[in-house]
């Protein structure tokens, strides 16, 4: 599946749900649906900076896309990367530098995030694009 086909099926999801305690019960959902994090990737190395929860993420290739794990300590904060996951694991690294998430302002996720879960966010996106930058550089 595509990146914007995915966004597209969270956008729909999203939608379908008026109520924002709803929709933090789904983002919950998602956190729990996360497979193990080991505990030895549970590292400073794989630590986020930027985060106020602890979030970890770590990202190898598999057959030429990025295969990203991560977890965090906060229910919530564990449901946001679950979500980052969905849409960007399993992605060629172009297509991750390159995608568009409009997703995030569509279901209006920012906007009812607290200023430093919403930083967060957007440490946990540039970490994932990172990894993807230099998948990308080793393939050249």
């Amino acid at each position: 599946m595509s990146i914007n086909e995915i966004q597209d099926e969270i956008i729909e999801e999203f939608s379908a749900l008026t109520d924002w305690m709803d929709r933090y019960s789904l983002l919950i959902d998602y956190g729990n649906s996360l497979p193990e994090f080991s505990e030895t990737e549970r590292t400073n190395r794989n630590l986020i900076e930027g985060c106020q929860s602890s979030v970890w993420i770590t990202a190898c290739m598999r057959e030429g896309k990025v295969h990203y794990d991560a977890d965090s300590d906060a229910i919530l904060v564990k449901g946001i990367v679950a979500l980052l996951l969905r849409v960007l694991n399993d992605q060629t690294p172009q297509d991750i530098l390159s995608a568009d998430l409009y997703f995030i302002e569509r279901i209006n996720l920012r906007e009812h995030l607290s200023p430093t879960r919403s930083n967060g966010l957007l440490a946990m996106l540039k970490q994932m694009k990172e990894f993807a930058l230099v998948f990308a550089s080793r393939k050249s």
